[in-house]
């Protein structure tokens, strides 16, 4: 089964919008998602910080601030 992870942290409401739409599509693409708390790790802190959320599709970076429901199923079917 193919893998979503989200960076995020708790209390962020884009994170919280992102999680949304990945659990929506889920249900049509059929994926793990995996949420990642990034304040967990001063690593991700700093790679991360207020680019929050950010998504990867099978370990590769997709995209961040929001979860745009077309470019990510075309992302995801093409494998980018």
């Amino acid at each position: 089964m193919r893998l979503v992870q989200i960076y995020s942290r708790p209390g962020c409401h884009l994170c919280e919008m992102a999680m949304n739409n990945l659990i929506l599509l889920q249900a049509e693409l059929n994926f793990q998602i995996e949420e990642i708390d990034i304040t967990v790790d001063p690593g991700l802190v700093q790679k991360y910080g207020e680019q929050i959320p950010v998504i990867h599709i099978d370990g590769k970076p997709h995209d961040f601030f929001r979860v745009d429901p077309e470019r990510f199923k075309r992302a995801f079917i093409l494998g980018r």
